[in-house]
């Protein structure tokens, strides 16, 4: 196995961001969904994740392909600005949800100014329309914030289904 499942809240700078993050964790480990304790199940950093736990087959459309049994099945935590994108085969390709034109090209050579916190927006080199850089349009799934959980090797069972909505709620 080797898959991430990433969640990201649609905004680059999401205020509070550990304090949210540390109240997901504590509803995934009431629900026993994930080990209260870090340990070396992640992939990415210092490999440090939460670890499946029991309850994570109630909340995934296919249990038995869980990796109980991998080394890397935990769930990862970023708190750092990161952008996320598929792997293999990303198109770098964004439109201006004003104009309705491409500006890939543009929008990603802004990630100088993105990436260390100088901005958390883009603006359309064609029309001027300003927003914060995930309110434009990917024809590919990604996303830009200071947060995001990376289910590693979680694909295969299905998203956790029931942990959307509630992400959503605590996150905004």
């Amino acid at each position: 196995m080797n898959s991430q499942s990433i969640l990201v809240p649609k905004i680059s700078t999401l205020p509070v961001h550990e304090p949210r993050a540390r109240a997901i964790v504590r509803w995934l480990v009431r629900k026993n969904i994930i080990k209260e304790e870090l340990t070396t199940c992640g992939r990415t950093g210092n490999r440090m994740g939460y670890a499946l736990a029991d309850g994570a087959r109630a909340v995934v459309l296919y249990p038995q392909a869980l990796p109980f049994n991998e080394p890397i099945n935990g769930l990862e935590i970023i708190y750092k600005r990161c952008i996320y994108t598929p792997a293999k085969g990303f198109l770098e390709e964004a439109g201006c949800p004003q104009c309705r034109k491409e500006v890939g090209e543009a929008l990603f050579e802004s990630l100088e100014d993105w990436m260390p916190g100088h901005t958390d927006n883009f603006t359309c080199p064609l029309c001027g329309h300003e927003d914060d850089i995930n309110g434009f349009l990917f024809l590919q799934e990604c996303g830009f914030s200071n947060l995001g959980f990376i289910f590693n090797n979680w694909a295969e069972a299905g998203y956790p289904s029931i942990s959307i909505p509630k992400f959503v709620r605590v996150l905004h």
